[in-house]
């Protein structure tokens, strides 16, 4: 049986630990398949000098990315600098693979196996078929999984409440678009990306029951060309605000909101997984949707080195977990008055008054 750990990470997980950005531009993300850090080697970033306290020297960690990309400033970006902030503190090797197709994640999980990889990370909803496959295929290799749930001995899965978090994003949408224009941008049509889609709407229609959300799916993580041409046709709809879920796509979003803002336009964002703020600016983006990737997957290799990993694990992580909300940087654009408001739907949602749809 599937061992559910849910309360317990409440104190694990400050939602805070996320807006610690560390720039991946120098360990090898350059290369399109691969990076990675050696025994001891230093991150890239400008993070000031973390001393290592070498108890994962003799460890080695691959993360598979799925079609986004490792530098899709999103959740593999932020899974990606969980393994770099554990190389720095621990002195484990950490190595990433991309893929550019569905068909490269069975091949690229098996090429950590193959050499010997201590834990193989798959990143992504995507990884529900070949990761279960290949955890059959391999009962001694430890894996673990983010977004999708591997029932398996011998792996570890993460999800998220994302639908709580996206509520929230929702309410600030109704509250603050000036237009009655609030759309909605996924990446491919799939349980994960719906639960971010439910609870915006339902988010949405809490504080503004009439208003409809334009609904657009792109069908891709990695086609910012395709999400710039979205966010173009629904901001001419008139649409003020648009929240995406679409990893890599979603950067033509931003891209589109920055172009319209120089030529004088009032037109926000609302980031996903990270807070997208530090990347794309306060001046287009509105708050953001965040998830404890970055946390979990950190939490769940460094178990590893502590001899504390136990397979066969669901992380369900929510609000009462803080595993998913806005950062702080919310209040440089959101009014008070109205992050009052999503505090008060916050503890409707964590006491079980509010229930947010999934799909």
């Amino acid at each position: 049986m599937l061992k559910r750990l849910r309360g317990s990470w409440r104190r694990t997980l400050p939602l805070l630990a996320l807006v610690v950005v560390i720039s991946v531009s120098g360990c090898g993300v350059e290369q399109k398949e691969e990076g990675g850090n050696g025994n001891g080697g230093q991150s890239a970033g400008n993070e000031s000098a973390v001393e290592s306290d070498n108890s994962g020297k003799d460890y080695r960690i691959g993360m598979v990315t799925d079609v986004g990309g490792v530098n899709d400033k999103s959740f593999n970006q932020s899974a990606w600098e969980a393994l770099q902030r554990l190389n720095k503190s621990t002195s484990a090797s950490t190595k990433f693979l991309e893929s550019k197709g569905e068909a490269d994640l069975e091949p690229n999980l098996n090429d950590f196996i193959r050499e010997g990889y201590d834990l193989t990370w798959g990143i992504g909803y995507l990884f529900s078929d070949a990761l279960a496959k290949v955890a059959k295929d391999n009962p001694d290799a430890k894996l673990a999984v983010v977004d999708t749930i591997v029932d398996a001995p011998n792996v570890t899965s993460v999800t998220f409440a994302e639908h709580e978090g996206s509520f929230l994003t929702g309410v600030v949408a109704g509250l603050m678009t000036k237009s009655d224009g609030v759309g909605f941008v996924g990446g491919m049509e799939i349980p994960v990306i719906k639960r971010f889609e439910a609870g915006f709407v339902a988010g949405v229609k809490a504080v503004k029951p009439d208003l409809k959300v334009d609904v657009v799916y792109s069908g891709a993580f990695d086609k910012p060309d395709l999400g710039k041409s979205i966010a173009a046709t629904m901001y001419n709809k008139g649409v003020d605000i648009i929240f995406h879920a679409s990893g890599g796509t979603g950067n033509g979003v931003f891209n589109e909101a920055i172009d319209r803002r120089k030529a004088g336009k009032e037109v926000w964002v609302i980031g996903v997984d990270k807070d997208q703020s530090l990347e794309f600016g306060d001046e287009v983006t509105l708050t953001s949707m965040m998830k404890g990737v970055e946390v979990a997957v950190y939490k769940v290799s460094k178990d590893l080195i502590d001899g504390k990993w136990t397979g066969g694990q669901v992380l369900e992580l929510g609000l009462k977990d803080d595993a998913v909300g806005l950062p702080d940087t919310s209040t440089k654009n959101v009014p008070q008055d109205v992050l009052t408001k999503v505090e008060e739907f916050k503890q409707k949602l964590i006491s079980g008054e509010i229930k947010v749809p999934t799909q």
